[in-house]
């Protein structure tokens, strides 16, 4: 048996983890005023990418534009609704990097849940990703290279009582890019999900009081018996820990990382 094998050469050639540069690089961020949206835009601009910041909050994204100051790249806000599908797609053209982060939360049993709530949550965390990829894939395409990530959640692959739209979403999302990935692949394109458990941010603030109410209990013990009770690490993930998963993608080490799902779930999903 010899010492080395035909893939050591091209594996020591790699660059460390560490030295991702997307210079020349266009991203584009849902999402990205804040939260998981703004951690991985300042992830991604400090890389070097030209980082389009979509999201409603005009002022959250001023200030995520004054916090990229400096970096090797840069942030450019540009206030979206992705409810205007046309618009979303429209957006994506030209880019190299894709993180469909947009997200929105309503907990509440199936049968009180409000359908116009339910339709414009697919539409926001299901249609419009699938719009922005649209408008992205010639581009990625035409280069032989791209890189799409979606935020899914573990509720892409486990499922709760009162989060019907969200989980359906997710589900949903899940499909849809491994299916970009099975397309992309021949094009140097590769499409994966990340998918947190609970973290720090205002989305999973505001769902403490309906969880509540949801389940008749205090706020203070949502934390521990609802949100964190399937999780062997009892603590919420950080937006940063996110936005580091999505650069790894962006990583030449994982070009051959496509059509999965990468979790970090603080052990949710080992049950």
């Amino acid at each position: 048996m010899t010492s080395s094998t035909p893939h050591s050469a091209s594996l020591d050639s790699l660059d460390s983890l560490d030295s991702l540069d997307l210079t020349g690089r266009t991203a584009l961020v849902t999402g990205a005023a804040g939260g998981i949206g703004r951690a991985c835009a300042l992830r991604l601009a400090a890389a070097g990418a030209k980082v389009r910041a979509v999201d409603r909050d005009a002022a959250g994204l001023e200030e995520l534009a004054d916090a990229a100051r400096g970096a090797a790249g840069g942030v450019e806000p540009q206030v979206l609704d992705l409810t205007d599908l046309d618009a979303a797609e429209q957006a994506a053209a030209g880019t190299d990097v894709l993180v469909n982060n947009a997200g929105l939360q309503l907990v509440r049993p199936l049968q009180e849940f409000p359908p116009d709530v339910f339709h414009t949550v697919l539409t926001v965390m299901l249609e419009a990703p699938f719009r922005l990829i649209r408008g992205a894939l010639p581009h990625m395409y035409g280069q032989g290279w791209g890189r799409i990530v979606n935020i899914s959640s573990v509720h892409g692959l486990r499922a709760s009582p009162y989060k019907s739209a969200y989980v359906a979403a997710k589900h949903g999302l899940e499909g849809l890019s491994k299916t970009a990935a099975l397309e992309g692949a021949a094009h140097g394109v590769t499409s994966n999900c990340v998918n947190p458990g609970y973290v720090r941010t205002p989305l999973v603030e505001r769902q403490i009081a309906d969880q509540a109410r949801a389940h008749g209990i205090p706020e203070e013990r949502v934390l521990s018996e609802v949100l964190l009770q399937d999780s062997a690490m009892k603590r919420l993930l950080e937006p940063e820990e996110v936005a580091e998963a999505v650069a790894y993608l962006c990583t030449p080490q994982a070009s051959f990382v496509t059509g999965t799902s990468l979790v970090l779930d603080g052990g949710w999903t080992a049950h």
